[in-house]
């Protein structure tokens, strides 16, 4: 039976969380179906537009994503601290961008004066705006509801589009955080569907890699900050440069089946966290299959059970990935 969704994301143990899904009924997200001859690829431009457009609404960060032919990913963080930042006007203005509200809120937002038997109704309406803007189930919802119904349009059928509900994992620690994002990241690469990284359209890796040909970072993805330091801005605590030299390398070493070949400098970059060559490749190539729960270090996999009074610690096996050899 699935577990609600409150039982599986803690913000006290981490705020970075995998979220993906899937499309039922033979449905094509993007790509061509070899049935029909039928060519979906526009439907790309649709769900990238709106995990950007998102990000500029929620207080969730986009950290990677990667549309595929039936099924899309993303690794997002919760931004708490943001949203508790955001004055009452900023929540109600952020919300009408992607519902209509009610007539209280119109009517706080366009300045009108709020009679005092409304007040404490608009405050608990702002308290749950504010909530909803920090809540991961609300970011899906918003992503997958228009683009289904889009696609049912398009399809000229109605019924579900996607699977009942998305699914999604905490990522304890740094080391799952960036083998995470580099397994969605190597998605295209690994269905053979391109061979680089700067071919991979409509991915969060195109958007870094042409980004950082021009000495940027792109502004809708959470930006990499380097090595963790005092009133950091916020980020991810590692060097682009490195990560986009790892994924370049491991991409290749996926592509051409070379296990275990990766290079001195990849290896001295993956010893920053603490993962063996071999145990970073099996990460980035099986990800999916190693875990169906929160993914860390043992040491990290305990405290969040624990936290949440888990029994059992699924998959805690495969944790063991994350260390040297």
């Amino acid at each position: 039976m699935p577990r609600p969704r409150r039982t599986q994301i803690s913000i006290e143990d981490t705020p970075y969380y995998h979220a993906w899904s899937r499309t039922v009924r033979r449905a094509f997200l993007t790509g061509v179906d070899d049935y029909t001859g039928k060519s979906y690829e526009h439907r790309r431009e649709w769900i990238e537009e709106q995990i950007l457009s998102l990000a500029d609404i929620f207080a969730i960060d986009v950290a990677a994503y990667a549309v595929m032919s039936n099924h899309l990913h993303l690794v997002l963080r919760i931004d708490i601290e943001s949203a508790n930042n955001w004055s009452d006007r900023e929540v109600v203005e952020q919300w009408h961008r992607c519902f209509n509200g009610t007539g209280l809120s119109q009517k706080f937002v366009k300045g009108e004066v709020i009679e005092e038997y409304q007040v404490a109704k608009l405050k608990h309406l702002i308290a749950t705006y504010r909530s909803r803007l920090c809540d991961i189930s609300w970011f899906m919802r918003c992503l997958n509801e228009p683009i289904a119904r889009k696609a049912n349009i398009e399809d000229n059928c109605t019924g579900h589009f996607w699977e009942g509900r998305f699914k999604s994992q905490a990522l304890l620690d740094e080391a799952a955080v960036l083998a995470c994002m580099a397994y969605v990241e190597l998605n295209p690469i690994r269905a053979k569907m391109v061979d680089t990284l700067e071919n991979s359209d409509h991915t969060s890796i195109q958007l870094r890699v042409n980004a950082a040909l021009k000495g940027e970072q792109p502004s809708k993805l959470l930006p990499f900050i380097g090595d963790e330091r005092l009133n950091q801005p916020k980020g991810i605590n590692f060097a682009l440069k490195d990560y986009l030299e790892l994924v370049d390398e491991t991409g290749r070493i996926i592509r051409d089946d070379k296990r275990g070949s990766i290079s001195a400098k990849s290896t001295k970059i993956l010893m920053k966290l603490n993962i063996s060559s071999d145990n970073w490749i099996k990460l980035t190539s099986e990800f999916g299959e190693l875990f169906h729960g929160p993914v860390g270090e043992t040491q990290s996999l305990t405290r969040y059970c624990e936290h949440l009074q888990k029994r059992r610690r699924h998959f805690s096996k495969s944790c063991q990935h994350f260390q040297a050899d």
